[in-house]
């Protein structure tokens, strides 16, 4: 035996999803009819008839139910939000195993695995210290049957920390460049001075690559030409940047760079191809616009619209991750997409990037001085694809604009549009549902790049 270590003797129960929960109904009324007397004959509700709605048990190793909670969404169509309650544990097994604490803590892992955007409960008053203790917050108080309530809500910081994770490092990291200029700090593409070309730039993930090395030559023109557009720019054309263990693997990526760049009517002006060393991708794109659209000029009052392609399905390999709806799509339709922030000119828009439609959009209200709010019920998305996953994956072809109210998006070919959403006083994004709550998503700057600065 190792000095230090010790034997943690395993729980004597378990907590899993309930197949039939007939044992889990019949002990919920024990506590809250015949105990509490909190209803009268049955506490059955239209959410025990929903099929989605989900109970969690924790049962002893013989099989005993010691005590069950359940999960519910409380839209006919859901986006998200849902609520966890009916916490029930036997008089035998209060106290001193930790049921009821562990159910609470399995119904918000539950609830995160299953992409839920807003998760409450509302807890009798004397239970608020508990959930206080298991990270809860509260939100106000409530009534219930009569007897004092609190409202609480579990935080849910999936979107913070992508944004954390993806654009936070930029302030610090890049003090002092002053990007794009005046006016365009914090932009997707960079007026290049004294011209009317815009230049972008983009490296894909290495392990994307390594992985699927078409797909990321697809990309690498994707993303770029992308970044053009959101600029109302139109692109003229690339240049790559390959690292590869050999010709054959360079092969494959300069494949992909080859299908993207016809079909995105952008030729590969040049680059630079280098052997022996890990898979690597980067490319810049040159564009023209004598209107360039900047990502910071958005206003306090603009309606925030969103222009995505919802065809298409998730990536083989990448599902919850991206989205491919260009792959499909001719060159016709594509020119067609990129052409509408160009063809709109509103006062700011920005691609959705690898940040997600959330972390972007606080970028682009990060750069405008402002903060967002986005309604979760009116976010277009595609049918196949969970809200929460459509919120934070890259979703191939994107556009957030900000312009005044009332200001119709121009078409564009086979994306859907709609306006979802409107810029803030204050920072951060903040996600509005239809009880017209409001709940954090991004808290605060997400690149620390600051404002864009006046236009040169």
């Amino acid at each position: 035996m190792l000095l230090g270590l010790t034997r943690t003797a395993a729980p004597a129960w378990t907590i899993d999803v309930a197949d039939d929960p007939t044992d889990y109904h019949r002990l919920r009324r024990e506590v809250f009819v015949a105990e509490q007397g909190l209803f009268a004959g049955s506490d059955h509700d239209d959410l025990d008839d929903d099929p989605r709605t989900v109970v969690l048990e924790a049962r002893a190793d013989t099989g005993e139910l010691l005590g069950g909670v359940r999960l519910a969404c409380l839209t006919a169509t859901d986006i998200g939000w849902w609520s966890g309650g009916r916490l029930a544990v036997t008089r035998t097994a209060r106290g001193t195993q930790g049921i009821g604490p562990a159910l609470v803590r399995a119904a918000c892992a539950h609830a995160e695995a299953r992409g839920v955007l807003r998760f409450d409960a509302t807890v009798q008053a004397a239970n608020e210290g508990l959930f206080h203790y298991l990270g809860w917050e509260t939100v106000r108080p409530a009534t219930v049957v009569g007897i004092p309530h609190v409202l609480m809500r579990w935080p849910l910081q999936r979107y913070a920390a992508q944004a954390a994770g993806t654009k936070a490092p930029l302030g610090p990291l890049l003090a002092g460049l002053h990007l794009g200029g005046p006016g365009f700090v914090g932009d997707d593409g960079a007026p290049v001075p004294g011209t009317d070309v815009i230049a972008a730039c983009d490296a894909i993930v290495p392990s994307l690559v390594e992985r699927d090395p078409e797909w990321a030559g697809w990309c690498g023109v994707l993303v770029n030409v992308n970044d053009l557009w959101a600029m109302g720019a139109t692109s003229i054309g690339l240049l790559d940047s390959i690292g590869a263990r050999d010709a054959s693997f360079a092969a494959r990526v300069v494949a992909g760079l080859r299908d993207a760049s016809a079909a995105y009517r952008t030729p590969v002006l040049g680059g630079h191809t280098q052997f022996g060393v890990p898979a690597a991708l980067s490319v810049t794109a040159l564009g023209r616009t004598t209107t360039p659209v900047r990502a910071g000029a958005g206003e306090v009052g603009d309606a925030v619209s969103l222009t995505a392609d919802l065809g298409g399905s998730w990536r083989r390999g990448y599902t919850g991750r991206q989205w491919d709806s260009t792959t499909s799509r001719t060159a016709d339709e594509l020119a067609a997409l990129g052409s509408v922030v160009a063809a709109t000119q509103p006062h700011a828009a920005k691609d959705v990037s690898m940040a997600g439609l959330l972390g972007t959009l606080g970028m682009l209200a990060e750069a405008s001085g402002c903060g967002a709010v986005l309604d979760v019920a009116a976010i277009p998305k595609p049918r196949e694809a969970g809200i929460a996953d459509w919120l934070a994956c890259f979703p191939g072809f994107a556009m957030l604009t900000a312009d005044d109210p009332g200001r119709p998006v121009r078409t564009a070919g086979p994306a859907t549009t709609a306006v979802c959403g409107e810029l803030t006083a204050g920072s951060g994004v903040q996600l509005r549902w239809p009880d017209g709550e409001l709940t954090h998503a991004v808290p605060g700057a997400v690149t620390g790049l600051g404002l864009a600065g006046e236009a040169a």
